[in-house]
């Protein structure tokens, strides 16, 4: 049964190493039959969260940007894999303020398959756990998420380190999986 399959990378870099599993992840998915689609969330207008609170009264948010499109897609999708590049040992900036955002409809952000795609310069993949729980915190918002898989990019620095480590081969497998 093919799956939509919602891919949102949150690299600030062209090319940068989190995007390029995540191309690795879409081939896989790809390839297996499944709809695909890939966001670079550096390309989109997303403002911060302001905590006004009006989408707490049913309203819609305030803010014009990117969001409302973005949250259709994470609504439409069966599968949804969130990358990032780990900065300072969390998530990047971009990731978290996509997150915070969803607020005004995560409610309906209901029975969606998750994987976790990390990569960040330092080796030891104890160095990304903390990103890894901070995701978990997102999900166990949600209703009905079931985590499928992380994605380990551990050792990649420079634009392209990624390539050739086994994490890329992961990345399509797991695509290839979903």
């Amino acid at each position: 049964m093919s799956k939509n399959v919602l891919i949102l990378s949150s690299s600030p870099r062209r090319g940068g190493n989190s995007e390029l599993l995540c191309d690795e992840f879409m081939k896989g998915a790809l390839q297996a039959g499944h709809q695909a689609e890939k966001i670079s969330l550096k390309d989109k207008n997303i403002n911060y969260c302001t905590g006004c609170g009006t989408c707490f009264n049913g309203k819609n948010c305030v803010q014009k940007d990117n969001m409302p499109g973005l949250l259709d897609k994470m609504l439409a999708a069966d599968v949804i894999a969130l990358a990032t590049p780990v900065y300072f040992y969390t998530m990047c900036g971009q990731m978290k303020t996509l997150i915070d955002r969803t607020v005004s409809r995560y409610t309906e952000i209901s029975d969606k398959e998750f994987y976790f795609i990390l990569t960040a310069a330092d080796n030891n993949k104890k160095a990304l756990l903390r990103t890894v729980e901070e995701f978990r915190g997102f999900t166990s918002c949600l209703n009905g998420p079931v985590e499928k898989g992380i994605i380990y990019g551990s050792g990649a620095w420079n634009v392209g380190d990624i390539n050739g480590k086994p994490a890329m081969k992961e990345a399509f497998e797991a695509g290839k999986n979903v």
